[in-house]
């Protein structure tokens, strides 16, 4: 089982190999016949003295930006619907995570195009107030736009995490900070937040790196980061040890903030140390208005307001359906299905062999960090690999190498449902079927297979979306003429033909809805 795991785990991780094999082999960025180690000293140089210091900074900024904001509206939230009772906290408390269902870029695109001069709502403000400009407005394409948008669709990784953990939590703790004087906000800054620190710091580090995989979203906005600097270096300037050098750059910030959520991860049990029923108070008057105001204005401009950018662009265009919008929807519904279903094979494959071998655990934490890989650095990844070969033309001859950089991408996400189901299949079972002369391949297709249905279904429903969703891998790694509906979004959204995109980004958010619904009606269940 080993000769074949290993190799197979091995092979997921070429793109990273991709990375640094470029410094080992001369003349790969052009033909002078120059050392690969002099070459990347000079754009190195030139990166550091000319781009280094703008995306340092903007990549800074925009993290602390949306970091708070998404600290403010996540645990906010989490803390108003695990605590308190008052009206419509039943259709909040799962309504809260819908925007997860809309893309980054999606999201971008919409906040744009309502708040632009242009936009219905400086129309109407300036038709009421008879102006013909408003000096006040912000400008929605800067940085501050780029932090207000992704706050409000980033916002559900910390309200999901952080609300088990403040329902989780023990009522003795509000009863100890009652006999020790503290107020409710006392309570909750003092005791509270430190025990669910880690769940908290784990949402805000999958947010984040959410944040630096994007690429669609911060060059709409024209936020100079790592991620728009390596498109650049290699599709406009050529330049691949620069956008190598870039991708590097990124992969460091995204492998620290790797390392705190999962040194953080591990110490989730603080959030529970006591096991008795949480229970909530009651508000009313004021206090239950301003709960309700909280989470609805949340709720509003997370996703009532994408929505009615979407239905308003999709009102635009009218019943003109681009003849393209078809051979979008094929292209990225065949590569979303057979990713999925090679995902799921894979995930069975590793998930067993490692119940079967204890040993090979680290194989299968080692291929979760590929979730942690930004689509840009993945992509980068493959074609210097590709390249070092002379197998760069395998890109534009068929979809096989996206689909491969998906699964590298996306695998972690059905590996980690398949393993949940089988660790509620207790290991009686398996030898109860030896017992009656069933092999191990045997006991995995009668015995596993059929308990792990909703667990695969699962499995494969998350990467089918989220390769669906998937822009910076599929721009750089997709074959000539194969464009899907995020590259066609994307497309539309740069030559500034909003009104097109609306269906094809209405397609991708309904897509995301699935998941999103799912695990909205898992959360309802007591």
């Amino acid at each position: 089982m080993k000769r074949i795991v290993v190799p197979l785990a091995f092979l997921l991780f070429l793109p990273l190999f991709g990375l640094a094999l470029p410094f080992f082999f001369p003349d790969f960025n052009s033909g002078t016949g120059s050392t690969s180690a002099s070459l990347a000293t000079s754009t190195l140089s030139h990166l550091w003295h000319f781009v280094l210091g703008d995306y340092l900074v903007s990549t800074f900024v925009l993290i602390s930006g949306i970091g708070l904001g998404i600290f403010i509206l996540g645990v906010g939230n989490a803390w108003i619907i695990a605590s308190y009772q008052f009206p419509g906290k039943q259709f909040f408390a799962w309504a809260l995570i819908l925007p997860l269902a809309v893309p980054t870029y999606v999201m971008a695109y919409l906040f744009v195009d309502l708040l632009q001069f242009s936009g219905p709502i400086q129309s109407a403000m300036r038709s009421i107030w008879g102006l013909d400009s408003l000096w006040f407005f912000p400008d929605p394409r800067s940085l501050s736009g780029a932090i207000w948008s992704f706050s409000f669709c980033l916002y559900p990784y910390v309200y999901l995490i952080t609300r088990t953990a403040f329902l989780e939590r023990s009522s003795r703790l509000l009863e100890v900070s009652e006999t020790l004087g503290y107020s409710e906000i006392q309570a909750l800054w003092k005791l509270i937040l430190p025990m669910a620190r880690p769940a908290i710091f784990a949402g805000m580090a999958l947010a984040l790196m959410e944040v630096l995989a994007d690429f669609g979203a911060v060059s709409y906005f024209g936020v100079q980061t790592f991620a728009t600097g390596i498109f650049k270096a290699w599709l406009s300037f050529g330049d691949r040890m620069a956008a190598i050098e870039l991708a590097l750059g990124l992969l460091s910030f995204v492998l620290l903030i790797f390392f705190i959520e999962q040194r953080n991860r591990s110490k989730l049990r603080y959030s529970s140390s006591f096991q008795s029923k949480s229970l909530s108070k009651t508000l009313h008057g004021r206090r239950a208005l301003l709960a309700f105001l909280f989470c609805g204005l949340t709720l509003f401009c997370g996703i009532l307001l994408p929505a009615f950018a979407l239905l308003q662009l999709l009102y635009k265009q009218g019943l003109n359906i681009d003849n393209r919008y078809f051979a979008w929807l094929g292209n990225s519904l065949s590569v979303s299905f057979i990713t999925a279903l090679i995902s799921v094979l894979l995930a069975i494959f590793f998930a067993y062999s490692v119940r079967l071998n204890s040993r090979l655990t680290w194989v299968n934490r080692l291929l979760g960090f590929g979730y942690a890989l930004p689509g840009a650095v993945l992509a980068i990844g493959v074609l210097s690999f590709l390249e070092i070969f002379q197998l760069a033309w395998w890109v534009s001859a068929s979809i096989f190498i996206l689909i491969y950089a998906y699964l590298v991408r996306f695998l972690s996400s059905s590996l980690q449902s398949v393993e949940a189901g089988l660790s509620r299949i207790t290991p009686s079972m398996d030898g109860s079927a030896a017992l009656l002369g069933l092999s191990q391949a045997q006991i995995l297709r009668r015995v596993h297979i059929p308990l792990l249905k909703r667990s695969l279904l699962t499995a494969g429903l998350f990467v089918f979306v989220d390769v669906m969703k998937e822009l910076p891998a599929t721009l750089l790694l997709r074959p000539f003429n194969f464009d899907t509906l995020a590259v066609a979004t994307y497309q539309l959204a740069a030559d500034e033909r909003l009104a097109e995109l609306a269906l094809p980004s209405l397609t991708i958010v309904l897509a995301g809805l699935l998941p999103v619904l799912a695990l909205s009606r898992l959360m309802s269940k007591p």
